[in-house]
């Protein structure tokens, strides 16, 4: 049985509220997710996020076939981290940690994801040729996706403060 790690970190000049409102909103997914998945929510956004809430999707990660995704929120403590699993879905195990801690100027995020892949060997020889470069390429699009809404970090207060207000003008 493999289990497999993505980790991914990012700084942001925003305030942690900031960071923590809009990346707890399952609203946004969308928002950071490439068109061509046809990321769509069925389910489970209405609410602020919780323990126990329950979110569907469907996407479609590979050659337009359209999936099924079911997660719930297990772990929340505001400001700081959340817990999504999946209980349905592509992989066999999918266990996704978001950090959020303040840094001068900004925030650092840091996705930590454990995943194991179905069909045992089959899903091994998968793995380096089209799920792992998939991963990476949506994460690398995710993080483009939010220097162009939030701005480059530069660890310079002042300066990412009057880049925000240059986005929002």
């Amino acid at each position: 049985m493999k289990i497999y790690r993505l980790q991914s970190q990012q700084k942001l000049p925003m305030s942690v509220e900031e960071a923590w409102q809009f990346l707890s909103d399952p609203k946004n997914l969308k928002t950071i997710t490439p068109d061509y998945m046809g990321f769509e929510i069925l389910s489970g956004e209405d609410r602020p996020m919780f323990p126990g809430q329950i979110i569907q999707y469907i996407v479609t990660p590979v050659a337009g076939i359209k999936t099924k995704w079911v997660t719930e929120i297990t772990h929340v403590k505001e400001g700081e981290y959340f817990v999504d699993e999946q209980r349905f879905g592509p992989y066999s195990l999918w266990h996704h940690k978001h950090f959020i801690k303040p840094i001068p100027g900004g925030v650092e995020m840091e996705d930590i994801i454990d995943y194991k892949l179905p069909l045992g060997i089959l899903g091994q020889l998968a793995h380096p040729i089209l799920v792992k470069p998939k991963l990476n390429e949506i994460f690398d699009y995710r993080k483009n996706k939010l220097i162009e809404l939030f701005g480059e970090y530069t660890g310079d207060a002042q300066k990412n403060e009057t880049l925000k207000q240059d986005i929002l003008n």
